[in-house]
């Protein structure tokens, strides 16, 4: 079964003035993520807005995503909902449009048991093909739910389409923990993009990273020079990468993705609110950082 690796960029969803989503521009940004080189998509995540999109925009983007791709890259959509149905709905749409595979963020802001979550994403398993990769996401901090080693060993053991995780918080006991799941075969990735080069490191397979999805770059530059064990680069441009992030927000603020994005050629538009756009004031200083930083990256 499919799975992701290296440089797996988690996407913005660029919205309309009128907060609806934008399938053209998220064409463009599926392009120029591919020509950028990332290795694969997660589209619909945190960074894509998750919970603040309607099932049908949800669904409009995954189809937009996977059609433009074309299999150039591996696609996994992201299905997870605030309702079990939802998650379903979403993750048998993501197979049947032609997604490489899914992910799923554990049930989230009412606090549920191990067995809770284990029942949650054994109904999904359950009822999605056999040879359909899944992969759980944990974000804890965002979620308020935590998914413990031995529930993610009963569920590896359990279920084959259930291929790996995506752990969003910068824990390295637990991050080193899910590595040795189905002895070794399981895929990590960590969704703290500043802990790329570490996870590697520790065996995990790659980063699910939200700036990349402005500017994919340095981390694409990265993977290249681990592949070929040239440690001390990848150090260079870890703490190189580190800078962006720090200047984007690492995510915090959607806003920053979507202005930088702009300087960039994708109209990626507005949040959807609740949360505001970038004030004015703050797009000027956004710009300057960018460009200190784009002199500083060329000298890599």
């Amino acid at each position: 079964m499919k799975k992701l690796f290296g440089v797996t960029t988690a996407m913005v969803t660029p919205m309309n003035e009128d907060g609806t989503v934008n399938l053209e521009e998220t064409e463009k940004l599926t392009n120029f993520l591919i020509e950028k080189g990332v290795d694969c998509l997660y589209p619909l995540g945190t960074t894509g807005e998750m919970f603040k999109l309607t099932l049908n925009e949800r669904k409009q983007i995954a189809e937009t995503v996977i059609n433009t791709a074309k299999k150039r890259v591996n696609v996994f959509i992201h299905a997870g909902a605030m309702h079990t149905s939802d998650t379903l709905d979403l993750a048998m749409h993501a197979h049947k449009a032609g997604a490489d595979g899914v992910g799923v963020v554990t049930p989230a802001f009412f606090t549920v048991s191990d067995l809770e979550i284990e029942n949650y994403y054994a109904t999904i398993a359950k009822q999605l093909p056999g040879d359909f990769p899944i992969y759980l996401y944990s974000i804890p901090q965002l979620s308020g739910n935590k998914l413990s080693i031995e529930v993610v060993t009963r569920l590896a053991e359990q279920f084959p389409n259930i291929v790996g995780i995506k752990y969003s918080y910068p824990d390295f006991i637990t991050l080193k923990d899910y590595t040795k799941v189905r002895s070794g075969e399981f895929s990590v990735l960590t969704g703290a993009d500043k802990l790329f080069l570490p996870a590697l490191a520790m065996g995990c397979d790659g980063v699910v990273s939200g700036v990349s999805g402005v500017f994919p770059e340095p981390f694409v530059k990265l993977y290249q020079h681990y592949q070929h064990n040239q440690i001390e680069k990848t150090r260079e441009i870890q703490h190189v990468a580190d800078e962006i992030i720090h200047i984007l927000r690492g995510g915090a603020n959607m806003s920053y993705f979507k202005k930088a994005l702009e300087l960039r050629g994708i109209q990626a538009g507005s949040v959807k609110a609740p949360h505001m756009d970038i004030i004015s004031n703050d797009i000027s200083a956004l710009e300057t950082a960018i460009n200190q930083w784009k002199a500083e990256y060329l000298k890599l």
